[in-house]
């Protein structure tokens, strides 16, 4: 691991007060967008250390843009930092970001699921529609993923677009990320009458989605990597569920290994993040 970190944040640490017409908002739309929740310092900090790790571990180092899948043309994509480096272990594990997270399911408490960062890079392409909880082999839908800019991220860059109130209408549920499910999802989407949101995120501000709230993201059309770091939160209650597909085994092997169907993911890998247990 590298030297742990000196930096006095403001931010990191602290709380953020959140109001109960924002709590929800997000349990009736599936995801909100929060201003301020970190200073500049900060970010420019633990993003020069997520910066490092993303681009030395990038996995489609040496192969060119066009020549890689749609999946692989979205985004360079590093996951559980936090095992590699103290710096990023104390950027994923931010009480702030894991008490936003506790609040807006409406649980006592929340396990760390896995860290990733999701580097968009220059002319770097679309990231079709989807659903996250596809993936997981969890027994519930109280999950909650931290999309974390390290800059500001105007339109060009391709911020996250969410499906207003999706995360209640059981669409795409059986489909992995890919261009066939982009356009079965945007057919839904027109069919259902479901609001696009998409919109910028200013400096600081940080979004929060479920793992069932269908999202997607644009093309980065500028000379700049748009750069984000993602925490998944999980109920701290959460069980593992029996595996429904090859993906939710991998999943499971990755991120709990040794947790058992029907057992809470307490795995040492899913560290108790937030508790207002005694």
């Amino acid at each position: 691991m590298s030297t742990p970190a000196t930096f006095d944040s403001p931010t990191l640490n602290t709380p953020y007060a959140l109001t109960p017409e924002q709590v929800q908002q997000f349990q009736d739309d599936g995801f909100i967008k929060l201003k301020d929740v970190f200073d500049a310092e900060t970010l420019a900090y633990y993003a020069q250390e997520i910066t490092r790790l993303t681009l030395d571990l990038n996995p489609n180092k040496g192969t060119p843009l066009e020549e890689r899948s749609t999946y692989n043309q979205a985004f360079i994509q590093i996951g559980n930092q936090w095992e590699r480096s103290e710096i990023a272990r104390e950027f994923s594990f931010s009480n702030r970001l894991a008490q936003l997270a506790t609040e807006l399911l409406g649980v006592s408490g929340v396990r760390m699921y896995h860290d990733q960062s999701l580097f968009k890079e220059p002319s770097g392409g679309f990231t079709p529609w989807h659903v996250d909880q596809y993936y997981w082999p969890m027994s519930t839908a109280m999950t909650v993923t931290a999309w974390i800019p390290l800059q500001a991220v105007p339109l060009e860059m391709g911020p996250l677009s969410f499906g207003k109130g999706s995360h209640r209408k059981h669409i795409a549920r059986e489909v992995e990320i890919s261009e066939e499910s982009d356009q079965m999802i945007r057919d839904e989407v027109k069919r259902q009458k479901i609001v696009d949101v998409y919109e910028p995120y200013d400096l600081g501000e940080v979004s929060f989605h479920y793992g069932w709230t269908l999202h997607r993201a644009g093309g980065n059309t500028t000379e700049k990597s748009r750069n984000v770091h993602c925490v998944i939160y999980m109920d701290e209650n959460m069980v593992l569920g029996e595996p429904k597909s090859d993906h939710e085994k991998h999943d499971w092997k990755d991120w709990s290994p040794s947790t058992q169907v029907g057992e809470v993911m307490a795995d040492a890998l899913n560290p108790v993040l937030y508790s207002t247990k005694s």
